[in-house]
């Protein structure tokens, strides 16, 4: 029913690429990357690569390394969706890889641009982006963050241990956040050639199984002063400006697994008949899934339009952000369960054993939970969206 509407026409036309794309690369592999139990050996390389193949990963970027789009936020939130309408986990592989650590990079010197930028973009090398520790997510104050940076003559020495990174059991590069001295300094770290770094095994998760996550303990790492990404002491603002980036990606993927749940059930409401008729002729699914769709059709406006801010220069797309990532994830989980409640039993089995029919929305319904949670919990962006309607004299 939704059209792409007053978008620019390099998204209108990027979207009928990716999603082909996403059909040849993602499509034979998702059922297997959304139920197999996360290992480093499970990581969906087939998808991941097939996508680098296909130039997905080469959207964020300028003429120098990639497509050198008008609109590159805009273009890889699309592809974003079009990834996550049918693997959610693979749009968070996709997230790490081409949303937060491509903004992360955009501080980095040219020299190192150049030396990270081609692999990354060619899929030769996996990329993570590390803020959060066992007692630091929401809140990344200074006096939260244990992992620390001591300066010396030549670059930083890094101790602490990262929680939750995502891409991290298969990882060449983490940009990663540390306390230094009184602030905070992001640095780009090489995970396959310094000495001192252990990663965990991957988590065992509900959902987004395909997405590995697992520790990253660093002890005493020498990190290089060319891999700091922006000015000593200026880590947070560069943490911040990416989970910016990073909510509009998830608000993007919210809407590909609302938009796959809803194409779902309106499928079922018109072949299931129940007492002599379609599903769909009973008033109550009639309304609740023409809400739905109505709020769908908010939620992908409110990513495109959070997009088209930052594209257009300003410096962080607030309230949008927030508004789009909370609104589009928890209308994922929404329609997840309502999509599941229209199957019945069949919405609650992975599997018939005895016809080998499979179903999908148990895996939609434990991936979209994920998506309200990380890249900022939800509650934490109503506050920032009370801080901007209200003011922060009077919210703190």
């Amino acid at each position: 029913m939704w059209h792409d509407v007053g978008l620019p026409a390099e998204t209108v036309e990027l979207r009928a690429e990716v999603r082909l794309a996403v059909e040849k690369a993602v499509m034979p592999h998702a059922a297997e990357i959304g139920q197999r139990e996360e290992s480093a050996e499970s990581f969906p390389w087939k998808a991941f690569r097939g996508l680098a193949d296909e130039g997905v990963f080469a959207i964020p970027f300028g003429p120098e390394f990639g497509r050198g789009l008008q609109y590159p936020l805009l273009g890889t939130c699309t592809a974003t969706e079009e990834i996550a309408y049918h693997s959610s986990s693979m749009a968070g592989v996709y997230d790490g890889q081409c949303i937060l650590v491509p903004k992360a990079l955009s501080f980095a010197s040219d020299e190192l641009q150049a030396r990270l930028i081609p692999g990354l973009v060619s899929g030769d090398l996996v990329f993570a982006f590390a803020t959060t520790e066992p007692d630091a997510s929401s809140d990344l104050s200074v006096d939260a963050m244990q992992t620390v940076a001591d300066e010396t003559a030549d670059g930083f020495v890094v101790t602490g241990r990262k929680r939750w990174i995502t891409n991290s059991p298969v990882a060449d590069w983490v940009t990663v956040l540390c306390r230094s001295g009184q602030g905070m300094t992001m640095l780009a770290v090489d995970l396959k050639h310094s000495p001192g770094i252990r990663i965990g095994t991957p988590d065992l998760k509900m959902g987004h199984r395909g997405q590995l996550t697992a520790d990253i303990v660093f002890e005493d790492v020498v990190v290089p002063r060319a891999y700091a990404l922006g000015e000593p002491g200026s880590g947070l603002s560069v943490a911040l400006a990416t989970l910016t980036y990073g909510r509009i990606g998830i608000a993007a993927a919210g809407v590909g697994v609302a938009q796959a749940a809803l194409d779902l059930a309106v499928e079922r409401m018109r072949t299931r008949h129940v007492f002599g008729k379609p599903l769909g002729a009973m008033q109550h699914w009639q309304y609740r899934l023409a809400e739905r769709a109505t709020e769908l059709e908010c939620a992908r406006n409110l990513y495109q339009k959070a997009a088209l801010r930052v594209d257009s220069g300003e410096r962080h797309a607030e309230p949008e952000a927030s508004m789009a990532k909370s609104f589009a994830t928890r209308l994922a989980a929404d329609l997840a369960r309502d999509a599941i409640q229209v199957y019945g039993g069949y919405g609650f089995a992975r599997k018939v054993s005895e016809t080998g029919e499979t179903f999908r929305l148990e895996e939609l319904y434990r991936d979209a939970k994920i998506l309200e949670i990380f890249e900022g919990a939800n509650e934490v962006l109503q506050w920032v969206i009370a801080r901007q309607l209200i003011g922060r004299d009077v919210t703190g």
